[in-house]
């Protein structure tokens, strides 16, 4: 069930729910970089590079303040030091949400443009990434728990179609449903954010909202 719109309003104002622009670099080379990957990846010729939001995918950037994470995805194309996914794109990585340790959410690019979050269905996925995580530390906040909550509210409000809500560690989950589009077996990363103890808290509130196929 989604919330009536006076209802999500209510919603949003009881967290202060404010969406406030940051965009980071998004000129013609991202966007033939991300055509390159979609042919590359998804087996698809694509002139656009929209997608269809069906899944919202809750990271944490492993970086420990706003300015840092906001760097990391800034540059079109992928740093020299992320050696670990550089061999299947030089696409920089990116999301469309930025949640800062005080609960404010910054909208990095386009909601229906693909970013490159996760692995097999970034066609389908809207990426909200937190600032924490380092070291692998579950020391996401309060604050970003009730902005990630009001985001997905406002998330579900535009897009009817979205049926998932996920971590990014249960990603893994898809490779056999068919929102699955990845072509190369061997492009696969263990991931851990942004922790179950705070998926189980967000999802608490969306029980309509399936974790996996």
């Amino acid at each position: 069930m989604r919330l009536p719109l006076l209802g999500l309003l209510l919603f949003q104002s009881l967290f202060s729910f404010e969406i406030v622009d940051k965009p980071i670099r998004f000129g013609q080379e991202r966007i033939e970089l991300t055509r390159e990957y979609i042919k590359t990846h998804y087996g698809l010729k694509r002139k656009n590079i929209s997608i269809t939001p069906r899944i919202i995918v809750v990271h944490y950037t492993a970086i420990a303040d706003l300015n840092r994470s906001f760097a990391a995805f800034f540059p079109q194309k992928l740093p020299g030091f992320r050696s670990d996914i550089s061999a299947a794109s030089a696409l920089n990585v990116s999301a469309h949400f930025l949640v800062d340790r005080d609960g404010t959410v910054y909208r990095l690019m386009d909601e229906t443009v693909m970013a490159r979050h996760v692995i097999g269905l970034n066609l389908y996925a809207i990426g909200i990434e937190n600032v924490g995580g380092s070291d692998g530390r579950e020391d996401l906040t309060q604050p970003q728990l009730e902005s990630n909550i009001a985001l997905v509210g406002y998330l579900l409000s535009r897009y009817p179609r979205i049926e998932y809500l996920i971590g990014h560690y249960e990603y893994l989950r898809f490779e056999k449903s068919p929102l699955w589009l990845e072509k190369d077996p061997a492009y696969r990363t263990l991931k851990k954010d942004p922790g179950e103890r705070f998926m189980r808290a967000v999802r608490a509130r969306f029980p309509e909202l399936k974790k996996e196929p």
